[in-house]
């Protein structure tokens, strides 16, 4: 969705769409603890499940490409592609592009093999490992660890999500800001996502405290450092090949993705073998520093991937 916006205002759109998760974790966290608190955990999948239907028709209803959306007139969508955004994905570019007949299973092997690509896939990875801990786990981890009951664990769910969705929207400004002020396309955008992972890593002071204030502080202070550094949509629109953005987005949140499988097995594994969370939040601090480690040393230059037919 950030490629459908102009360069300059490409990393604030991309900050507000991924903020769009933590603000649902603010709504949502206080009213999961509270139905299961007084209704019970099935009630839990029911309102949840009828949202979602909600939210797929209004998807299918408002949800349009900048050229064919009805409420974009032709001035707007002219300054969008003027600023780089991409205004016609849906087009072939020419008729040698629609004679290559589009994505072709070899394109994913060449993005596997572009250091930059790489870079990217494994800082999302590392990133969303982060997200998916305060999805999955920590409000267990306010239960069983901080000894909070689950009304109370939901409500204080909230609070690094209002954070965190402080931290995106800080981020994406704060890049777009440097791009303006002549900063490199690559400095611009690193700078907002290595500050951030580092800045996540203070959840491994949880470990040396037992005031649950200081914990939430903690967990709301790395939750915001994620938020900031939040920024791998606006990285894949600068940077995906413009032939195929779709299939590029794809395989990019597929290594997204991933983490949301092996991240609660894995904590899971730790407090299992070692029978407290201490070692699961080196572990998500862990994927903080990796994902900084990945932008600074792996990724390089941040350009548009060029394929090769």
């Amino acid at each position: 969705m950030a490629a459908w916006f102009p360069k300059q205002d490409r990393a604030t759109a991309s900050a507000i769409f991924n903020s769009a998760q933590y603000f649902a974790t603010v709504i949502f966290a206080p009213l999961m603890g509270w139905i299961t608190t007084f209704f019970g955990w099935p009630w839990v999948f029911g309102v949840m499940g009828g949202l979602g239907v909600l939210l797929t028709i209004a998807w299918l209803k408002l949800v349009y490409s900048p050229a064919d959306h009805p409420w974009a007139n032709r001035a707007e969508v002219d300054y969008i592609a003027a600023g780089g955004g991409l205004v016609n994905m849906d087009v072939p570019a020419s008729k040698d592009a629609e004679a290559d007949g589009g994505a072709k299973w070899h394109y994913i092997g060449q993005m596997f093999r572009d250091r930059m690509m790489v870079g990217i896939f494994i800082g999302q990875y590392c990133i969303n490992a982060i997200t998916y801990f305060f999805i999955t786990w920590f409000p267990i981890y306010l239960v069983q660890a901080r000894g909070m009951s689950i009304l109370k664990a939901g409500f204080v769910a909230s609070l690094p999500a209002i954070c965190g969705f402080l931290g995106g929207i800080l981020g994406g400004v704060l890049s777009d800001l440097m791009s303006r002020r002549g900063f490199s396309l690559t400095a611009a955008r690193k700078t907002p996502i290595v500050g951030g992972m580092l800045l996540s890593m203070a959840m491994i002071a949880c470990n040396d405290t037992d005031l649950q204030w200081v914990v939430v502080a903690l967990m709301a202070l790395a939750f915001f450092g994620k938020g900031v550094g939040a920024l791998g949509w606006a990285v894949m629109s600068d940077a995906a090949p413009r032939e195929i953005t779709g299939l590029a987005g794809g395989v990019f949140n597929m290594c997204g993705n991933i983490s949301s499988l092996t991240t609660p097995i894995i904590i899971g594994f730790i407090i299992q073998t070692t029978g407290s969370f201490n070692g699961a939040q080196v572990f998500v601090a862990a994927n903080g520093l990796l994902a900084a480690v990945s932008y600074l040393v792996v990724v390089g230059e941040i350009r548009r991937m060029v394929l090769v037919r």
